[in-house]
């Protein structure tokens, strides 16, 4: 079973930036992959940034230049920069890891942008 635990979310002004965090109860080297979603009220969960086993990341267009994920296997931990935030930007982040080719989810993080 694998556990995710999200952090770093709040309240930031436009233009600004929060880190969030995936603390991982299980190696995340062993994840197929591990991806940051996110749902904003009355839209469908989207996919924000994602990681591979082999380090290869993907983002989302709207946040490409913007949002870095990377992780640090040795503290079991995914992050997500997010640089240049905007108000669209709002809504609840969700960790997911693919590992042994199921599905986990952490319990999200609100993130508001707003002045």
């Amino acid at each position: 079973q694998v556990q995710l635990v999200e952090s770093g979310g709040g309240l930031v002004q436009p233009g600004g930036s929060l880190r969030l965090s995936c603390a991982s109860s299980v190696s995340i080297g062993s994840m197929n992959a591990m991806n940051w979603y996110r749902q904003a009220p009355e839209k469908e969960r989207e996919l924000v940034a994602g990681i591979t086993r082999s380090g290869t990341t993907n983002y989302a267009d709207s946040v490409k230049g913007r949002f870095t994920i990377s992780r640090d296997n040795a503290k079991k931990t995914v992050y997500l920069q997010m640089n240049s935030l905007k108000p669209e930007d709002t809504a609840v982040y969700y960790c997911n890891a693919n590992h042994r080719w199921v599905d986990y989810w952490g319990q999200g993080t609100q993130v508001t942008v707003s002045s």
